[in-house]
């Protein structure tokens, strides 16, 4: 497994905006490139967000992404106007996993 972390650094005032359209790009992706999905965490950094993707391998992350979608175009490029600057901050291989989708 292949995971991608991102540091997101928003305008002022637009972090309902990004995290909205945040979640429609993440489900497009999800939906129409093969990825297992995404995370977006609020940090102690005001207007920072960071976000992690995971993929099946590094190769599908990489591969140049064509989503026809028209709502995904749309929020990709609201996404990006909440944005000051944002950037991949890690490529990460999976090494050990022990992460648990419930609480014992």
């Amino acid at each position: 497994m292949f995971v991608a972390v991102y540091e997101f650094e928003i305008k002022e005032g637009a972090e309902t905006s990004f995290r909205e359209a945040w979640l429609e790009v993440t489900k497009a992706i999800y939906e129409h490139c093969g990825s297992f999905g995404s995370r977006l965490h609020i940090s102690d950094k005001p207007n920072i967000l960071v976000g992690y993707a995971q993929w099946p391998d590094r190769e599908r992350w990489a591969k140049d992404r064509h989503v026809i979608d028209e709502k995904y175009h749309r929020a990709r490029k609201h996404m990006l106007d909440c944005l000051v600057q944002s950037k991949t901050v890690y490529e990460l291989e999976v090494s050990d996993d022990y992460l648990q989708p419930v609480l014992a």
